[in-house]
């Protein structure tokens, strides 16, 4: 059977856990609506909305089995699916921890129930899950006839929790290369690295830090974009580039996946000389675990922003900023790591995407010159500023990708260099947000709304 993927976001699987299992060691029952995520490798379901089904009315019990959801839940939800478009799960949960499957009973049920949801759903999918505490399991019925069983689900929060059928041994490292890190995080976590995708979004000063970082932790697949190529002012802070890249105008992906293949020799690298406003581009990266933005245009940021809500990749953004007065004294020298997670750290929210810079973004220099705004002069970039936010954010990825530590509250981190203080930033959050509230149009909707991008 295929396999398909599920991503939730931590604030809608806590509600679906805590109705699963509320310490009294009996089934419960609930419906999931999501949206769907297609690409030649991957079918990924987007848990949007989670209907947990009241015991006594909504989860009843059962004519063969021992409870089933009510007609009625059923068709109010389905018919919303449909209506929606959206992809209609049905849920309950076993009493197991790390492994957990349909019983025959359940599977039985799926064939009488399910070619008649398929009917009413028209044209999509509909499908079932079953939770353990710390599994889960799906069977997912395609219009086509085909079925999909569960490769993995990942719970989206500030750390990323991964849920499969069954524990899964691990594949052998290197043990000998990445002996000293294997002591940290062990086997397990070396080979989730290895299997990890990872998108970079810009190739510069920060990026190229960020992927020699990546490369020599072990992460296995990279998506690399960025379409400008390497001058002789980029030598002083892109990790990698050598005089001849810079004489050659070499493409700065190119030498990214050179330093890339120089740490890791296994690692796959897919590269998009392109910019990532580009619909055609931005798309590559939805199958991404997650993407570090190390871009500092507003169109990057408007993309990476709904990439992270609409698909429920989890990402960060990265920057460094050196302020001046009229007479050239510095006023702040900054480096910023900020975390965007489904819901929380939206950019929109926090006025991190300027509307007036987007539309000066979208005009050529020659537009730009006849309409008084200039050519911008490039900002100010130092290579150990760089590494600050790189280091930040490559450290937040390996401790929450690999669950080294619990989930916690999301932070924006600034670190002002003259006066020597960290500062730790609570995101606001716009409860009518376009992009990141579950009133918007954007979060949780995958391929269902495009994505603020140029054609192309």
């Amino acid at each position: 059977m295929d396999k398909c993927c599920i991503r939730i976001a931590r604030k809608e699987f806590d509600i679906l856990h805590r109705h699963l299992f509320p310490g009294d060691g009996d089934e419960h029952g609930a419906v999931l609506l999501a949206s769907i995520s297609e690409t030649k490798k991957k079918f990924t379901l987007c848990v949007r909305e989670v209907h947990p089904a009241e015991e006594g009315s909504d989860y009843i019990e059962g004519k063969i089995g021992y409870r089933a959801l009510a007609p009625r839940f059923i068709h109010r939800l389905i018919t919303r699916a449909r209506d929606e478009r959206f992809v209609y799960l049905a849920v309950h949960n076993h009493g197991s921890d790390r492994e957990v499957s349909f019983s025959s009973i359940d599977l039985a049920s799926h064939e009488r129930g399910y070619p008649a949801l398929l009917q009413i759903a028209k044209g999509m999918p509909v499908g079932a899950l079953v939770c353990g505490r710390r599994s889960m399991q799906a069977d997912i019925w395609m219009p086509s006839g085909s079925r999909l069983e569960l490769d993995h689900a990942a719970v989206v929060g500030t750390t990323r929790q991964r849920l499969t059928p069954s524990s899964r041994s691990s594949r052998t490292a290197i043990a000998g290369y990445y002996d000293r890190q294997i002591r940290m995080f062990g086997k397990l976590g070396q080979a989730a690295l290895a299997d990890a995708c990872v998108g970079v979004i810009g190739l510069g000063g920060i990026g190229s830090i960020v992927v020699e970082y990546l490369a020599r932790l072990g992460v296995g697949n990279f998506i690399l974009v960025d379409d400008d190529r390497v001058e002789e002012s980029n030598l002083s802070r892109i990790v990698g580039a050598a005089a001849s890249d810079a004489l050659s105008k070499a493409a700065k992906v190119k030498v990214a996946q050179r330093l890339i293949l120089q740490c890791n020799p296994h690692a796959k690298t897919h590269l998009i000389k392109g910019d990532v406003a580009r619909e055609s581009i931005a798309k590559t990266l939805v199958d991404c675990d997650y993407l570090f933005l190390a871009a500092d245009s507003m169109r990057a940021r408007l993309v990476f922003n709904a990439l992270v809500h609409q698909y429920f990749i989890p990402g960060v953004q990265l920057g460094s900023k050196i302020r001046s007065d009229s007479e050239g004294h510095l006023i702040d020298v900054m480096s910023a790591n900020r975390p965007v997670r489904p819901g929380d750290g939206c950019l929109w929210c926090n006025q991190l995407i300027d509307q007036n810079q987007l539309a000066k973004e979208a005009k050529t220099d020659e537009e730009r010159k006849a309409q008084s705004y200039g050519v911008e002069e490039p900002n100010p970039s130092v290579i150990s500023l760089n590494a600050i936010s790189a280091s930040h954010a490559v450290n937040d990825f390996l401790l929450d990708y690999l669950e080294l530590r619990p989930e916690h509250p999301l932070f924006y981190e600034h670190f002002h260099l003259l006066s020597g203080k960290q500062s730790l930033v609570t995101p606001r959050r716009d409860n009518d947000c376009p992009e990141c509230s579950q009133s918007g149009l954007r979060y949780g909707r995958a391929d269902s709304v495009a994505l603020p991008c140029m054609e192309g």
